[in-house]
Order: C-alpha cells, then structure tokens, then sequence
C-alpha cells in the first residue's frame, strides 16, 4: 500500500516546514554536521542538537517554536550504524530529519494532532497504514495516559493500533542528567498487500517490508537529577524527529530507502560504473552498490563542512568511509577511480537543498578523488599481506586474523576494522577483534590522548552566565569604554576582589576588547579603577557568551561592582588589524591563482603574522607563490578601502559573500569588502583601508594534513624587518664571495658549476689511475690449469675502491683469484679477495682473505665469491698478499 501522493523529497522538505510555519513555527536552517554547543558529540546526530541549549535553559532564543530539516550523521558511539549500511533498506551513516520543536509552548495535544495531520493530510497515509506507540511505564513511573488518550479521543485512533512500550523504547533521556520524558512513535506499514498487526514489533522482512517507524515524538516534562530523581520541568517542551530517506520511501511508494530519488540515482551511477545490474537484493554486488551510495553523500557534506581525510577525530571517519566505499567499488570491479563521480551526483540531487555543495563542487571532487588514489595504492598491498599472512589462529574450526597483525594493518596501512572484516566474510576468515581492541588502546595510551571536541566549559562559566547574561563587544569604532566590574574569578571560582600579583578573569556588560575567535588573537591592554589596575594580556569568548578579560592586577585591587575603564592597547589592535585584512587578502589571491578548491580552514590572525591553513588538492609552485605574493601587496598599494555592512546572511550570500567551513553564523552577518574582488562573513577587527597593512611577505608555505596546506606570512613592520634581515645576510654573504649583493647568485653559480667540473676531473684521473695500476698487474698475473691467480698491493687507500678494482679484475681475467691490499692514510691495511663463482668449489674467497690476514694480526671474512678483512699491521702487506699463489695451487 502506497500514500495517496508521490512526493519527492524536496517536496516533501518544503509541505514539512510549510505545514509547521503556518502553525507559528520559525523556520531554522540546518546547522553545521560539526556541534558548536556539545563537546561530546563528534557530530550532529539529531534535529535537536543546535537547540539543546534552548532546553537545558542556557540560551532564549527569540522564538517558542521552531521547525528544521536538519543533516545528521551517525557512525559514533551508541549511534553506530556502520555496520548495517547496505544491508537493511534504512540505515544511513548520513541522513536528514525532519523536526518541530516547543520551547516551553504547547505541549503534547498539539504535538500529536499537528503530526498527524502532516501524515494523513500532507503526505497522504492511509490511518488503517498506521499505528502508534506511548510509554507504557516503567523505573516508578506511570503509563503516558496523557498521550494514549490524546491518540484515542482526539485522533480517533482504534484501541487495537496503540501499543503500550517500556523505557528502552518509548522514554528519552538527553544524558544521564539534564531534560527527559515520555515518547510517541508512529509506525507505518510499509510493502505489499495489507497491513499485518501481529507482524508489529518484529524486525521488518530482509527486503524491507514490515512496520516502520517514521516519526519520534518527545515529550521533555521531567529534570533527571544526579542522584537519579526525576523532577517536573516547569515549562515542558516537545522535540520530535521524522526521517526524510523513510517518509520519502513511504511517499513513493518503495520498501527501501535505496529506491527512493535521494538514493536510487547514486545506486544507478554505482551500477553503471560497475558495469553490473542492481536488483536490489541482498547479494553482495547490490549491498555494495549501496554502501556506494550511502558513503558518497556522507562524503559529500563532511567535505563541504570543512573535515578532510586524516587519522584522527573527525577526519579519520571521513577517511574511513571512503575506503569503505572504494572497497565496495573495487569489490564490484571498478578499477579507476570513481567515487568523485557519485559525489558529483550527490551534489546534483541536493545542492538546491544545500548550496555549499554547489559551492564546494571542485573541491569535494578533488578530494574524494585525491584520497581513493591514495588509498587504491595500498589496498593492493593489504590484500597481499592478508593473502601472504603466517600467523593465523585456529579457533572453533575457524582461522582467526590475529589482533596484532589486524591493527598493523589499520595504523600503517589505513585499514579500518570493519573494512578487514568485510573482507574476511568473502575470504572466509574472521578478525580478533578483542586483540586488535588491546592493541588500538595500547597505542592511545602511549598517544597524548583525544584531540576530538572542544574543553568542556568550565561550571563557573555557566553561573556567571545565568547571573549576568552575554557580554556584548562594542569595539568596532572604539578601543575605550566605561562599565561595572559584573564578575571576577580566580581559579575556577567567583570572587570578590583580585588583588596585586593576582591573575584572573574580569567580566563586564559591554567591552571594547575583541575576543580571540575566527583565528583573530584577542586585544591587550588595561582595565583600571580608583583602586587598581588590571593589565590584560588576553581575552576570550566562552561558547555560552561571555567576554573574559584574562589578567594580572599590576596595583592595587579590582573588585565587583566597580566602575571601571576599559582601555585596549591601540597599537596592538593596530597591528592585528592590518593582519586580519591581509589575511582576507591572501584568502582572494589564493583562489584567484589555484582556482576555487582553495579554501580557508583555519588562520591565525597575529600583530605581527598570519598563518593561513587551505584545502588545496595540489603544492603551489614557487613562481604561483610568488605571483600571490605580489597579488596581495597590489592591493595593499592601491589603498582601497576597507568596508562592512551588517545584513541578512542570505542577502550577504546573493552577494558573493563566503561563509568559511568551520564558523557559527546567525541570521545577520557581518559582511566585509575588500575592493570586489574579497567579499567575506567576517566579525573580527580590520584595517579602514589596505594601504595600513603596510607590506605583505610570504616566508613559507607547506603540508600540514592530507589536502591541507599552510602559508605563514607577516605583515606590516615585521615584513620589513624580514626583508631588511635578509639582505643584511645576503650583503655579508656578497662580502665573503667579494662580489655585489646582486651578483652574489651568478657568483654562487659559477662556484657550482667550478665544483662539479673538479669532481669530473677528478672521476677521470682516479680512472686513469685505476687502469695505470692495472697494466701494471699483469706481469703478476699466474696462469693456472683453466684459472689465473693475481695477488697485488695497489695504492686506493679505501675500501670501496679496492672492492670495486678487485671485482673489476677478476671479471677481465676471466676464471680467476685476485687477492688485493691496500695502506689507509692512518697506517692500516686492508684485504680483498674475489673469486669467480665458477671456482668456489675450490677456492673460497672467506678461506683465503682469512689466512692472507692472519700474516697482519688482522681477520675478516665474507661470502664464497668475495670478502674482505682489515689489519693494524701493514709491514708484511706485500707477504700478505702474495700468500694467495701458494694457496691457490
């Protein structure tokens, strides 16, 4: 049974926010996959996530409700659905889920009804399709009454399509502490012929058909405290979750999400590159054509978001999901490189809904392709060591890939765990994963631990925040200001007063100190009173708002309530900002000679110096960076003026402005302009026009990452004094060359081209030596019956040149012994004997240079066909030498 309308997904996003924005819902875009406000997460893995401080009370936003269609990837922690990707028709490593939400609004009647109207009425269900689930009780708390009667009276569903679930099922909590409450679940019948009510609970058929849950209804009416109490929330708040890949498949009337317009064109892209049919079955080429699918589009936004294949945190997951992919693709046969090209089709179906994927098109093409390359030139070689691999264990009739040998080849040779393990399910093998786990936890204890995740946010910053609310920085057009000390602290703790010699942390309502953010370091300077004065050496904005002015107190005291002067040390903000314009500068000139895959990823913004991090696939070449160089100080010559305009950000995006990957915007930006040319979101300080940046000097450029690169750069007063350090150098260099400055390169030239005529030269006269030495051998040379005999003391004085001339000799004579000596320059001797290999059984090389050394109190040793020995005395070399004709009779 099918709805009674095919909906696309974008239909489908739009009728959603459109039904819950005519019932007063704000339409909130999706926010980033990276969390601003959880430390915790590595990703955004609910609609709920950017509110989560609208419900535990840390943040009011301007609205009661809001709806979302927000981007989520789970491959992490308890949210893990790795491993089933491809093989169920529903689960996604990267999904999208539709949302409404109640801040303390209305409360479960309207949550319920609102619903399903949207299933029934926007998405057109069949009821006799659907049935619902409420809390049935459980841990001392009773059934959800309140939301079954809702369902039965109000909704009119029948008694026998509710269903009573317990606490792992239908109770949701945000941690172990922090808003929780009942939930509602609507279920719906998805797959041929009627729906079948005692098939509900059971696992859906392996083709797909079965009970589905489409929708999540949380109802957040309890605080759970740390002692495990539940207390009522005193406005009760709703946060639901609907599938888009699951409502799109029900809409159009297909069992499995891969059938659907989000993921079938990917899957045919996957099966025409493979040059296979895709059935849809759960045979392996069309579960790989899937896990194809699924990873392309989680690939897709990762990349567009800023996270570039490496080996830790959010970066190793990206590149883990790629290898997987071009493992599956490699399984089917594909043998170039081809996930780009379902990427590109990633972008096709859903950049209308996402522009950054427009946006970041070249670049997510490059770097998908960039990192399968990479990777297809060690998975043949991973293969091999499985293949060629001794050390197996046998273990109830099945053999076992040791721990030790499986993390070798995830830490040296990129391959994740789960992708050994599919592996071995075609190879017929099994992974130990409880010694590979003992093997990764070795390695992270020796590590200097996680950097995944930003510092928890310290307790105190929380009270000072709920007593005193968001700081708010009004130093744009001032460096100076007057306000009331709101809050001190020392050590982790509020305080009352900071007294001489003391360091802490200072906190007023309005301050003309820019906080260090977007790469920008924070202002200096000096907060004073009648009683004291605080010298400030950094300030910071914590996640939940508040301006820091971290400090020494230099005289006297500083204490709360105090009036008190904020006064920003002028010519570091001066400094700062001509860096900070440079800095965008260098961003243009960038893109305008690599082409737009080159993206800023991070920048330190400096009085003195930038460093600029960019996603780039490719080394810029010198003469590319010199030409950036120049590119950025022509703008600096023509003096252009520095503009900023506060606007909408869609409005400031129709303008060309770009949004860099890794910053938290809101709906009105700060947009600067720097000629038409630089037009960035931008909150920090700048220059008013270019020509104040003075000079722009590149001093190095490289990798830092996989696909990301640095620039370091100074600015200003510090250019010059590079520069002027550099030609000091390069006259002292002039004067020791006795040339010019400017001539010093030509002079350096001829000195190389001098040198390597001289070691030619040489070359040729230690060859004319050698052979004048071996005209010289031949008189000593003995025939033998088949073989000859040559034993002599030449004058090399080093040991590879007597290896090399004894080997030489040896070959000229045909079968033959030569036994040669040589005097180092410190007096000792040393031996080499080479036989031809026709003549080892007779004569071995080890035996002879033995006993010639002997004569020396010396020894040595080697193979059949040649060795070598050395000795402190060299008197008896020539005895030595010629010991070889009695030896070899």
């Amino acid at each position: 049974m099918s709805p009674t309308f095919c909906l696309s997904a974008q239909e489908i996003r739009e009728r959603f926010l459109s039904h819950f924005e005519a019932l007063g819902h704000v339409r909130v875009p999706s926010s980033s996959l990276i969390p601003t406000n959880d430390p915790t997460l590595l990703f955004t893995n609910a609609g709920m996530v950017q509110f989560k401080d609208v419900f535990t009370g840390k943040e009011e936003p301007s609205y009661r409700r809001a709806t979302s269609v927000q981007k989520c990837i789970r491959i992490s922690g308890k949210h893990n659905d790795l491993e089933k990707v491809g093989y169920t028709a529903r689960h996604h490593t990267f999904f999208e889920m539709l949302g409404n939400f109640s801040f303390g609004d209305y409360f479960k009647r309207e949550a319920i009804e609102w619903a399903w109207a949207f299933v029934t009425g926007v998405l057109g269900v069949d009821p006799e399709q659907i049935v619902v689930t409420v809390f049935g009780g459980g841990e001392g708390l009773p059934p959800d009454e309140e939301a079954e009667g809702i369902w039965k009276k109000v909704v009119g569903i029948p008694d026998d399509r509710v269903f009573r679930l317990g606490v792992a099922d239908n109770f949701w909590s945000m941690g172990d502490t922090g808003p929780c409450g009942p939930c509602t679940e609507i279920h719906c019948w998805i797959g041929n012929g009627p729906p079948v009510l005692s098939r509900f609970g059971e696992e859906p058929e392996a083709d797909g058909q079965g009970w589905v849950e489409i929708w999540n209804l949380v109802f957040m009416q309890f605080e759970r405290l740390s002692d495990g109490r539940l207390t009522p929330l005193p406005r009760p708040c709703v946060d639901t979750g609907a599938g888009l890949e699951r409502l799109a498949a029900l809409s159009q009337g297909v069992v499995s999400n891969y059938d659907t317009d989000l993921l079938r064109p990917l899957v045919d892209v996957a099966s025409r590159l493979a040059k296979k049919p895709y059935c849809g079955s759960l045979a392996p080429d069309d579960v790989s054509m899937r896990v194809i699918a699924d990873h392309a589009r989680a690939a897709a936004f990762l990349i567009s978001e800023g996270i570039f294949p490496d080996k830790e945190g959010r970066s190793h997951v990206l590149r883990r999901i790629i290898r997987r992919a071009v493992r599956h693709g490699h399984r089917l046969g594909i043998g170039e490189p081809f996930l780009h090209l379902v990427a590109e089709e990633v972008v096709r179906i859903m950049g209308a809904a996402y522009p950054q994927l427009i946006e970041r098109a070249p670049l997510i093409a490059e770097m998908t392709c960039q990192e399968e390359e990479r990777f297809r030139a060690t998975l043949e070689r991973g293969l091999e060591l499985i293949a060629n691999n001794q050390e197996w264990i046998e273990r109830d009739g099945r053999r076992v890939l040791p721990g030790k040998i499986a993390f070798k080849l995830y830490d040296t040779f990129g391959f994740p765990i789960d992708l050994q393990e599919v592996i071995g399910r075609e190879q017929g093998f099994v992974v130990d994963r409880e010694g590979y786990e003992n093997e990764l936890l070795r390695a992270k204890e020796k590590s200097a631990g996680s950097k995944i995740g930003d510092r928890a946010i310290e307790d105190v910053y929380h009270l000072v925040a709920k007593e005193v609310g968001e700081s708010t920085f009004i130093g744009y057009d001032t460096d100076r200001s007057e306000d009331e000390v709101v809050a001190l602290i020392k050590e982790g703790a509020m305080v009352q007063a900071l007294h001489a010699g003391e360091e802490g942390e200072l906190v007023v309502h309005r301050t003309p100190f820019y906080p260090e953010g977007g790469g920008q370091v924070g202002d200096r300077g000096r907060i004073y009173s009648k009683e004291g004065t605080l010298v400030v050496f950094d300030t910071k904005r914590i996640p939940n708002g508040i301006i820091i002015h971290r400090g020494k107190v230099k005289e006297g005291k500083i204490t709360m309530g105090a009036r008190v002067c904020l006064e920003v040390d002028a010519d570091h903000r001066q400094a700062v900002r001509r860096s900070h314009s440079a800095t965008h500068l260098l961003h243009w000139a960038l893109r305008h000679v690599l082409g737009p895959t080159a993206m800023q990823k991070g920048s330190l913004v400096a009085p003195d110096r930038v460093r600029f991090d960019y996603a780039a696939p490719r080394a810029p070449s010198s003469e590319e960076l010199l030409r950036i160089e120049t590119l950025v100080n022509q703008k600096i010559w023509l003096n252009a003026p520095v503009q900023t305009e506060i606007l909408p950000i869609q409005e400031a995006k129709a303008r060309g402005a770009i949004a860099l990957f890794e910053e938290k915007y809101g709906e009105v930006v700060r947009m600067l302009r720097i000629t038409d040319d630089s037009i960035e979101l931008c909150g920090g300080t700048h220059a008013k026009s270019t020509g104040e940046v003075g000079l722009f000097k590149v001093v190095s450029e490289g990798g830092i990452a996989a696909g990301v690169r640095r620039i370091e750069a100074l600015t200003g007063r510090a250019a010059l004094e590079h520069i002027q350090a550099m030609e000091k150098e390069l006259t002292g260099i002039g004067l020791l060359l006795k040339v010019k400055p400017e001539e010093v390169k030509e002079r350096i030239e001829r000195l190389f081209a001098q040198l390597k005529e001289q070691e030619r030269s040489l070359a040729k006269l230690q060859e004319r030596l050698a052979k004048g030495k071996e005209q010289d051998f031949r008189a000593l040379v003995q025939e033998r019956d088949g073989y000859k005999v040559l034993g002599a003391v030449v004058g090399l004085g080093e040991a590879k040149a007597l290896r090399d001339l004894a080997d030489r000799l040896r070959d000229e004579l045909g079968p033959s012994v030569v036994l040669l000596g040589t005097r180092t320059t410190d007096g000792r001797a040393l031996l080499a004997c080479s036989v031809s290999k026709e003549l080892t059984s007779r004569f071995v090389a080890s035996d002879l240079v033995r006993q010639a050394a002997a004569l020396l109190g010396g020894g040595g040793g080697g193979r059949p066909d040649f060795a070598q020995a050395g000795a402190n005395q060299a008197e008896r070399l020539e005895e030595a030498v010629a010991l070889v004709y009695a030896l070899t009779k």
